[in-house]
């Protein structure tokens, strides 16, 4: 089982900081190889970034994604630089309010369109957290890490006095699908 995940957002949404915790959680809790790259053009904040993360049972002889079995996209520019290239009936999760698909492109994948931003903004009262309500979405679809192991990693990886605000906003995107 290899399956390759890619994130894509604009600079500033914590789009590698979800696929470090997604490739944590595989590899430190779930006992499963994990890579994790990432890659975002010179405008850092603003610009197209992406966040690959390869799992597998068994040994990875090839770090990079090929072609992704999920694509999640959480801006525009990102949507229309990484959106594509996916495997034939890839899961596809969008920012339902900031990404637009282009005709038939509904039927080649599985899309799921969720409001991140939205539920941040909303229900979480914290904008910032946008990236991980998408990886509580992701965690749920996916089912390549369970709940438990994502919360530990994601635990690991913020910042000290954000713990409620970050499991709140895993737990609503957990729960949105």
């Amino acid at each position: 089982m290899r399956k390759e995940i890619r994130f894509s957002g604009f600079g500033g949404q914590g789009i590698i900081l979800a696929g470090v915790i997604l490739g944590r959680a595989a590899s430190l809790y779930a006992g499963k190889e994990a890579v994790q790259t990432q890659s975002y053009g010179p405008e850092a904040r603003g610009g197209a970034s992406k966040s690959e993360v390869v799992i597998s049972e068994s040994e990875i002889d090839f770090p990079k994604v090929i072609q992704p079995d999920i694509l999640v996209s959480m801006s525009q520019p990102a949507f229309d630089k990484y959106g594509y290239d996916l495997k034939e009936n890839a899961k596809v999760i969008i920012d339902r309010d900031l990404v637009n698909l282009p005709e038939g492109y509904e039927e080649k994948y599985e899309v799921y369109k969720v409001p991140f931003t939205e539920i941040a903004n909303k229900e979480v009262g914290l904008g910032i957290v946008a990236n991980i309500v998408m990886l509580g979405a992701l965690t749920k679809l996916a089912g390549l890490v369970s709940k438990e192991e994502v919360e530990k990693a994601l635990l690991d990886s913020i910042p000290k006095g954000t713990e409620k605000k970050n499991l709140m906003a895993f737990e609503k995107g957990y729960d949105y699908l």
